[in-house]
């Protein structure tokens, strides 16, 4: 029971981590570049960016799959280079809580990346300062508390994430399983106790994250 409990949690809590660093990374990489340009086909890139937000989480599983499983090059490279398939692994449910925690980090960054004064990026450009520089020193630094909202709520998010990552990554207890695939699981086979346990966690988890952002909102 012990292990059966605290399995999925564990899991659970290391995706979630990774996959909101990596989607945080991606987010203001994607944030700062669209801020700064503007370019023909613009808004396309944009609402592809954004569309996992939308997306059934069966049509983000089957993308990932066909992007990433055996037949796809992605999947053949990975395979070559770590002898086993991307798909039923913990690799496999990191990318799919990136994918669905990275349209609402990218959404909230880019949201505070324009609300910066332009007028001191517009200083540090007269003192000499390049893209990267102002960025680094003025628009990134205006923004922490908008970042760290962003983060929280796509952690949040990656945290919650079921359907993709149980097409994607699978359901193999110890490994891939997670809080939400393992409640969706114990349902199934009459272990309602259990499942109660878990949804109490993640309800839990997910008013910590929550609530913090609205202490965050009101400082």
């Amino acid at each position: 029971m012990y292990l059966d409990f605290w399995s999925p949690i564990f899991i659970s809590v290391r995706v979630t981590i990774i996959a909101s660093v990596t989607a945080f990374l991606l987010a203001v990489l994607a944030a700062a570049l669209m801020k700064r340009k503007n370019f023909k086909g613009k808004y396309i890139i944009e609402t592809i960016l954004m569309l996992p937000l939308v997306l059934p989480p069966t049509v983000i599983g089957f993308g990932l799959l066909y992007f990433f499983g055996r037949n796809s090059i992605v999947g053949q490279i990975y395979e070559t280079v770590f002898n086993q398939s991307i798909v039923f692994t913990v690799t496999a449910a990191v990318l799919a809580a990136t994918v669905v925690a990275f349209p609402l980090m990218y959404q909230t960054f880019k949201a505070g990346f324009e609300q910066v004064d332009q007028d001191l990026e517009e200083v540090g450009k007269v003192l000499g300062g390049n893209s990267f520089q102002i960025f680094r020193y003025v628009t990134f630094p205006l923004s922490k508390n908008v970042l760290l909202v962003g983060f929280v709520l796509g952690a949040a998010r990656a945290l919650g994430e079921f359907g993709a990552t149980l097409m994607f990554a699978g359901n193999i207890p110890g490994r891939t399983q997670t809080v939400p695939t393992a409640i969706y699981v114990a349902v199934e086979t009459g272990r309602t106790e259990l499942a109660l346990y878990w949804v109490l966690s993640i309800v839990a988890l997910s008013f910590f994250l929550l609530f913090f952002v609205q202490l965050k909102k009101s400082s």
